[in-house]
């Protein structure tokens, strides 16, 4: 090193008289070279970071404006799965477990075609002839009809053939929210009035072992649920989902859960509301479109 140094010195000196003007490009270069000399004898150049593969920045959309729209409290959790990306109102109540209510019928389902209490979802039960608020359940239903409407008369009846012990078993077997379903007793509305607890987050997590088909049932029960629970479907997307009201706490809390499929990609949502009226039943599904709709879906696709 020594012995370059003293080189490059008397290079310069011999060569200061009479070519000032190279001078300057002269001891340049001589820098450069020096910055590549390695104790090891290995030349490295420094490159800049490269910015081709950064992701524009995506602007997070306010959520919580549709809720104070309607002069509410809630919450949503809406999981975009390709870009593993999150979008939330409301972040502790998304983490905070409340009964399932009528969400539950999802896993009842399944649970009642898989064991068989129930051969397909066009199978009919008879009505018990018992007078209910609303006016849908007083009929001979199916599971597909009886899904749609949220007849909790017939879920129910599902869940007692079930049993107490294979229904714990597939709770287990799923990890379904905590787990609790109570004694032999509360086996037909254990997910109404609690023990059973889940939170939007792990509603979520569910439904993405639904439609990745991760979970301890056949494929055809599996196939059955999933169309069993399409809400809308057009050329262009289809939304899949299954209401819920807590009656059991004060307020009372809506539920809708379910997973939208558009543009290539799966869209998981877990909404809550505070429900205070019977006119409040729209609203959490609203507040759930309009959400879908501030991240560009729910439209029409040219």
């Amino acid at each position: 090193m020594k012995n370059i140094l003293f080189g490059i010195e008397q290079f310069l000196r011999h060569y200061a008289k009479h070519r000032k003007q190279s001078l300057v490009f002269i001891i340049i270069g001589c820098l450069v070279g020096l910055s590549l000399i390695s104790f090891g004898g290995m030349y490295v150049l420094a490159q800049p970071a490269s910015t081709s593969s950064e992701r524009p920045a995506v602007k997070t959309p306010n959520l919580g404006r549709h809720f104070q729209e309607f002069g509410r409290e809630g919450s949503i959790l809406i999981y975009d799965s390709k870009n593993n990306r999150t979008y939330e109102h409301n972040t502790q109540r998304n983490a905070t477990a409340i009964a399932p209510a009528s969400t539950f019928k999802i896993f009842n389902a399944l649970v009642a075609l898989e064991t068989g209490v129930v051969s397909n979802d066009v199978a009919v039960l008879t009505w018990d002839g018992i007078h209910r608020e609303i006016d849908a359940w007083n009929h001979d239903t199916n599971l597909r009809q009886a899904f749609k409407d949220s007849t909790v008369w017939f879920y129910q009846v599902l869940a007692r053939r079930i049993g107490y012990e294979r229904m714990q078993e597939f709770i287990n077997k799923v990890g379904y929210g905590n787990r609790q379903i109570g004694t032999a007793a509360d086996i037909d509305r254990f997910w109404l009035q609690q023990p059973l607890q889940i939170t939007p987050k792990e509603q979520i997590k569910f439904l993405q072992r639904l439609y990745q088909g991760d979970l301890p049932f056949s494929q055809r029960t599996i196939n059955l649920v999933k169309d069993i629970m399409v809400r809308e479907q057009t050329p262009d997307y289809t939304l899949r989902g299954k209401t819920g009201w807590l009656t059991s706490t004060k307020p009372n809390v809506g539920w809708f859960v379910g997973y939208l499929e558009q543009n290539k990609n799966v869209y998981f949502f877990a909404t809550t509301l505070d429900m205070q009226k019977p006119e409040d039943a729209p609203v959490r599904i609203e507040i759930t479109r309009r959400s879908l709709k501030d991240l560009g879906l729910l439209t029409q696709i040219n």
